[in-house]
């Protein structure tokens, strides 16, 4: 009896966890379609750089990850909440994705590029994300202030 319902809950999270995708995913899009309006002009998931960016600007020398919270552990999130279930299983998890992500950003680094992390729960934000674009791109790389200005409207 209880070999059925574990058999039946693993293939229940079986299903579950295949569903959840790695690449073109919902705040991936929103944050691609945001670029794209902005008038940069990018590559998808990066093969030939550490951890393969989400989205690429190589004129800009910047990679763009873009974080879903649950998974990478947004500080003071709402949507970092921790399964009540296996806990140990899911500590060691998000800590391996963690130590992960750190050492990719010191790759990326150390290849003389920037990255910035774009995390799910700010995607709804725009303005916030049209502000963090802007800081990162023009204030560190001297990008064309025209150009900038004129996507925010700014004379």
């Amino acid at each position: 009896m209880i070999r059925e319902v574990l058999q039946k809950v693993s293939e229940q999270r079986s299903r579950n966890m295949s569903a959840i995708k790695s690449k073109n995913t919902k705040p991936e899009i929103a944050v691609r379609k945001l670029l794209h309006s902005m008038g940069y002009r990018f590559r998808l998931h990066g093969k030939d750089l550490p951890g393969s960016p989400d989205i690429v600007l190589p004129k800009y020398k910047t990679v763009i990850f873009v974080h879903g919270c649950f998974w990478h552990r947004h500080e003071n999130c709402k949507y970092a909440s921790t399964p009540k279930t296996r806990k140990e299983f899911w500590e060691n998890k998000f800590k391996a994705n963690l130590k992960r992500d750190l050492e990719i950003q010191e790759k990326i680094k150390k290849i003389g590029w920037q990255s910035v992390v774009i995390w799910e729960c700010e995607v709804k934000n725009k303005s916030f994300l049209t502000k963090k674009f802007v800081r990162k791109l023009v204030m560190t790389n001297n990008a064309n202030l025209t150009k900038i200005n004129k996507n925010l409207n700014i004379s």
